[in-house]
């Protein structure tokens, strides 16, 4: 009889506990992409490394990883986004001219949003 009562109680609770845990994870993959716009870089891009990285269970980021050239010295810079349905793939060249908006972290540049530069050679 008690066994009857507790394990639904113990399936219901466990229940609970992991939609809380998934709800949390969620949000967490979506705010993997959000960068405070705190800093800009302008340079050229040396080499680029894509990624695709698990995030928690069935939830994946696509990790860009560039070497940009800016006038003074060669910079790491990430950028970060959730591996969606509807999600547009960034598309990168060696040798583009870039400005990106992001932030400092550690030795990276993180960043969410970017524009190609077009600079008249003469």
């Amino acid at each position: 009889m008690v066994t009857a009562v507790v394990i639904p109680i113990l399936c219901l609770y466990f229940f609970w506990i992991t939609r809380k845990e998934m709800k949390l994870n969620d949000s967490k993959w979506i705010a993997s992409a959000e960068v405070a716009k705190e800093a800009v870089l302008t340079g050229e891009i040396i080499s680029i490394n894509k990624e695709k990285q698990r995030f928690y269970y069935h939830r994946f980021i696509l990790l860009y990883e560039l070497s940009i050239q800016t006038e003074t010295k060669l910079i790491k810079a990430k950028k970060i986004v959730p591996i969606r349905n509807n999600t547009e793939m960034a598309t990168f060249s060696i040798g583009d001219v870039v400005r990106i908006y992001g932030s400092w972290v550690g030795n990276h540049f993180h960043f969410n949003e970017y524009q190609q530069v077009h600079i008249d050679k003469k």
